[in-house]
């Protein structure tokens, strides 16, 4: 036990805290606020407060409690509402109000519900940590597979099919000449990675329902992304078309330090929306973590590792995980802010210079793994990271230490968000170095997906080098064959990548469907160059009604889509021939 020496900001120096350990947790003051030891210097503790130490006074007692930060694992996590430490916010709602008091105190999971437990081992199995021994029907779409917790092994004694709660025993386990009782529920400290058997590349597409992710920069399972943009770009929307229709089996949203409306929005709006697949809830199937900007600044760090630790707990399971943490650079405001009040020495805009390596512990938790324990299956952990520059200005250090890390970029363009165009990923910018690795998915879905990708993006090309020409020299001096060109990219552009979040039928495109839509838009490119060269003019092939309908080909329905397509090739092929026998 210490008294409070000195407190600035969300700093609080103690003294008499010889014993303490760096990482430990602390209560603070009267109302015993949650802190953590990030130093010592003999009998002085460094912590730094998850709480506002408004009103704080020297002399307070600091209580140690002997434990790192960890969180609770277990039946009760999908669907639920947490802060940055892992409070639940549905709970402390029902306790404290609307308006939550400062140091109020809410379990992660629920103590006194009751859950269904099924054995899928028997007495004498022997066990080791990993293994799964049962499994619980958490939700319609989740079944949470209760694990033996890492570092015990031993032969099962006792094993009990029926209802508990998570702290009731479900198991006995012969263990280091004892007897160990197993329950559903474990803890895991936040800043330690899960341990697994082997990682593995990343493989297999994560199907978002974004036509230019899914078709143009792939992001794999088990894969790292970042979507960096200034104020007004989408950032926000991208992620939540992320976390809503990323075909995963589950997903987890954290609202680091952006502001509370925008998460008010996603979680006003998850209770409306239907998983495409099954038709249930989404809120099945995600979790979500609310540290907004109005909450604690240091708790920011928090937030992003307790998402990242039950994003890990559930791939160990052998589930696909997907994690959107919004935003990583409220996330490195607030090291910036800590580091100021330790006297740290700055690195570049005064970040810390560790700043890279904190936002590396972060990212390299994501990938595709062999699971520890049997039975014997595989799990991945998908990570994008928005990122908001001043500015728009991708030079700034956040942008450039994340650049570093992912491997797919969604680079955001402001001028594409001025004219309207969402999603507004710049095609001319971005990146994926997934297409390799995600080929043999596509190859079944799409045989001729590389080529077809490769061409538009080709032709998207050649329209910025044609652009400096037209503003020179107007459209209309343009070869006809430039001018088709023109003509194509913008079909490209507006009717293929051009997307709306809010639209019933276009808010989620299949990846079949992304690929007919493509294809017909170069096959139409392919017949206009055939008219072209036969004496058909530009201004015919313009005025074709296949041009309208090939625009509206992203309000048809992703089951009729097929058919409708077939009918529209059959129409375009006729329509130019006719075009040309006129001529």
């Amino acid at each position: 036990m210490g008294k409070i020496w000195r407190v600035s900001g969300p700093l609080v120096i103690a003294d008499e805290m010889k014993g303490s350990q760096v990482y430990e947790i602390v209560e603070i003051g009267e109302e015993r606020l949650v802190g953590e030891v990030i130093g010592l210097e003999e009998d002085k503790a460094i912590i730094q407060s998850h709480e506002d130490t408004l009103g704080l006074k020297t002399g307070e007692v600091v209580m140690g409690t002997g434990r790192i930060l960890s969180v609770e694992l277990g039946p009760g996590l999908v669907g639920a509402i947490y802060d940055g430490l892992q409070k639940s916010l549905l709970t402390l709602i029902e306790d404290t109000g609307s308006f939550i008091k400062r140091g109020a105190k809410a379990l992660a999971l629920p103590r006194d519900k009751k859950w269904q437990f099924t054995p899928k081992v028997k007495v004498g199995d022997e066990v080791n940590g990993g293994d799964i021994v049962g499994t619980v029907p958490e939700t319609e779409l989740i079944e949470h597979k209760i694990m033996v917790p890492m570092g015990i092994e031993g032969v099962v004694k006792e094993i009990r099919e029926g209802d508990y709660t998570v702290e009731e025993p479900i198991a006995r386990v012969e263990y280091n000449g004892g007897v160990k009782e197993l329950t559903m529920m474990q803890e895991w400290p936040v800043r330690k990675p899960r341990p697994y058997k082997k990682r593995q590349d990343p493989s297999g597409l994560l199907t978002t329902g974004m036509r230019i992710l899914d078709y143009m920069f792939p992001l794999a399972l088990g894969g790292k992304a970042s979507i960096p943009g200034g104020f007004g770009t989408g950032k926000t929307v991208a992620m939540q078309q992320l976390v809503r229709w990323a075909q995963t089996h589950l997903n987890i949203y954290v609202g680091c330090g952006e502001r509370g409306n925008e998460m008010s929005d996603v979680l006003y709006s998850f209770r409306k929306l239907k998983d495409p697949n099954t038709g249930r809830p989404l809120q099945e199937k995600e979790i979500f973590i609310a540290n907004t900007s109005n909450m604690p600044v240091v708790a920011r760090e928090a937030s992003i590792f307790v998402g990242i630790t039950m994003a890990e707990y559930f791939r160990d399971m052998g589930y696909d995980v997907l994690l959107v943490a919004d935003s990583t650079s409220r996330w490195a405001e607030a090291m910036r802010e800590m580091g100021g009040r330790l006297e740290e020495m700055p690195g570049e805009e005064g970040f810390p210079s560790y700043m890279g390596s904190r936002l590396s512990t972060f990212y390299e938790r994501a990938g595709m793994v062999e699971c520890l324990g049997s039975p014997e299956r595989n799990g991945s952990v998908t990570v994008a990271g928005a990122v908001s520059p001043p500015g728009a200005d991708f030079s700034e250090p956040v942008t450039q230490n994340t650049l570093r890390i992912v491997d797919a970029l969604y680079s955001l363009d402001v001028s594409l968000a001025n004219k309207r165009h969402f999603p507004a990923i710049s095609w001319l910018t971005s990146y994926s170095l997934y297409v390799d690795a995600v080929k043999d998915w596509w190859d079944r879905i799409d045989a001729g997906w590389v080529d077809t990708r490769t061409t538009a993006l080709k032709i998207l090309q050649q329209e910025a080098e044609l652009e400096e020409i037209v503003r020179l020299v107007g459209p209309e001096a343009l070869p006809e064959g430039d001018k088709l060109l023109l003509l194509i990219a913008r079909m490209i552009r507006e009717d293929f990548l051009q997307q709306s979040a809010y639209h019933e039928v276009d808010t989620y495109c299949v990846p079949a469907k992304a690929g007919l839509m493509l294809k017909t838009i170069i096959k139409f490119y392919e017949l206009a160059r055939e008219m072209l060269n036969s004496g058909v003019s530009i201004e015919s092939i313009r005025s074709s009604p296949v041009v309208y309908k090939i625009s509206r080909m992203k309000d048809i329905s992703n089951e009729a889509f097929e058919q409708r397509t077939k009918e529209l090739w059959s129409e375009m092929e006729q329509d130019l021939v006719t075009r040309k026998g006129v001529t």
